[in-house]
C-alpha cells in the first residue's frame, strides 16, 4: 500500500513550497519528493473532504491563508485571503459541518474565521483580536499559536503569548464569541492542543517550558481545568528546549510529543482510568529541530519533519506497546514544518 504525505515548510532559504512524498507501507520507506505548489512559506496544512488544501499564505507584504484543488497531481491555487501588514498565519483548520476554515495569526494575536466556498475558496467571515502578554521574554504580546474544534464544535484556541486557552461559541452568520478561558502555567507558552477520545480529557502541549497540561473538559460550559502537569524532557536535560507538536493515537492509548532542542519524540502511555501520562520513552528524531510529527493514515507509521536539517524521519509504530522503531533517516525536505497525510490532518 502507498500512502502520499503532503510537507510545508518555510522558503527563507533552499525550500520552494509545498512537497509531498510517497509512503510505501510494505517496504517501510519514504520517495519520491516532489515540489506541488509553489507558496512562500506555507508552514501549516489542512486538507477538507473534497480534495480542498488551506495554508499559510502571502502574497509580497500581505499575508493570510491560500486554498489549492489538490483533486490532480499537482496543486493549482484557487485563491488567496490577504491582509496589508498582517504576517501568514501559522495554523489552519477545517471545519466540514460549517463549511468554514480557521486559522491563527501568531504574530498579530488574531484567530480568523474563512467561509469555505462550494469551489474551495474562502472569504473572510469574522476575526477577534487578543491581548495580554506573559513573564517570558517570547510574550511580549499576544500569540495566537492554535485554533481547531473541541469535540462540542466549539473553537477552541491556544495563545502563546498570554498562557491562554479560550473556548469560543460560533453562531450562525459565523461569528465568534467567547464562552470560556483557561489560564495555563505562567511563561508556559500554550501552543497546540488535542482531545481524548473520550472527548473530556485534552492535553495541552506548552512550549516555553516543555510541558503538557492534562485538562479536564466541561461541554456544559466549554471550560477547561487542569488535572496534571507532565514534563516532555528528561530532568536532566538543561539545555534550550521547546515543545513542537502534539498527537494521540485514535484508540486514546498514547500520546506523543515533539522536542526541539532535546531533538526528540517523547511518547507517553495514557492511563485508561484517570488518562493520566506514564513515560515510555525519548526517541531520537534523527535531526535538528523536529517542528512537526504526524501518524500515516493507518497509524502504522510516524514521519517527522526536521525544520533546520532539511530532512524526514520515518519510524513504525508499534500500535501494541506504542513503541516507535526507526525505519529511515537523512530523507531529504527543505525547512520541513508540517507533516500532513492525505485526508488524516
Amino acid at each position: 500500500m502507498k500512502q502520499l504525505i503532503l510537507f510545508g515548510g518555510y522558503t527563507k532559504r533552499i525550500g520552494k513550497g509545498i512537497y509531498s512524498l510517497l509512503l510505501d507501507t510494505k517496504k517501510k520507506r519514504l520517495d519520491y519528493l516532489k515540489l506541488i505548489a509553489i507558496e512562500p512559506s506555507p508552514t501549516y496544512l489542512a486538507i477538507d473532504s473534497n480534495n480542498h488544501l488551506y495554508t499559510v499564505g502571502a502574497i509580497k507584504n500581505q499575508g493570510g491563508i491560500a486554498a489549492f484543488d489538490i483533486s490532480t497531481d499537482k496543486a493549482i491555487l484557487i485563491n488567496h485571503v490577504v491582509e496589508e501588514n498582517r504576517s501568514p498565519l501559522c495554523y489552519v483548520a477545517v471545519d466540514e459541518k460549517r463549511n468554514l476554515v480557521y486559522g491563527s495569526n501568531f504574530h498579530q494575536g488574531i484567530v480568523y474565521v474563512y467561509k469555505k466556498n462550494e469551489d474551495g475558496s474562502l472569504e473572510f467571515a469574522d476575526s477577534v483580536q487578543h491581548t495580554g502578554n506573559g513573564p517570558h521574554e517570547n510574550q511580549k504580546g499576544p500569540h495566537v499559536h492554535y485554533s481547531n474544534l473541541a469535540p462540542d464544535e466549539r473553537l477552541v484556541v491556544c495563545d502563546l503569548g498570554n498562557d491562554s486557552v479560550y473556548t469560543y461559541n460560533i453562531t450562525k452568520n459565523r461569528k465568534l464569541t467567547k464562552r470560556a478561558l483557561y489560564q495555563a502555567a505562567p511563561g508556559a507558552g500554550s501552543r497546540h492542543l488535542v482531545f481524548h477520545p473520550n472527548q473530556y480529557t485534552a492535553y495541552l502541549l506548552c512550549e516555553l517550558n516543555s510541558t503538557i497540561e492534562i485538562l479536564n473538559y466541561n461541554k456544559k460550559n466549554g471550560a477547561f481545568s487542569h488535572f496534571k502537569t507532565i514534563s516532555t524532557i528528561p530532568k536532566n536535560f538543561t539545555k534550550f528546549n521547546s515543545g513542537a507538536a502534539i498527537r494521540i493515537s485514535k484508540d486514546g492509548k498514547f500520546l506523543y510529543a515533539s522536542n526541539r532542542g532535546h531533538n526528540s519524540i517523547v511518547s507517553f502511555k495514557v492511563n485508561p482510568n484517570d488518562r493520566n501520562l506514564s513515560l515510555l520513552e525519548w526517541t531520537d528524531t534523527k535531526g535538528d529541530f523536529p517542528r512537526d510529527f504526524n501518524f500515516s493514515q493507518d497509524e502504522d507509521f510516524l514521519i517527522v519533519a526536521n525544520q533546520n536539517s532539511d530532512n524526514v524521519t520515518l519510524f513504525s509504530r508499534n500500535k501494541r506497546t506504542g513503541r516507535l522503531i526507526l525505519q529511515q533517516e537523512n530523507i531529504f525536505l527543505p525547512a520541513g514544518t508540517a507533516v500532513c497525510p492525505i485526508k488524516t490532518c
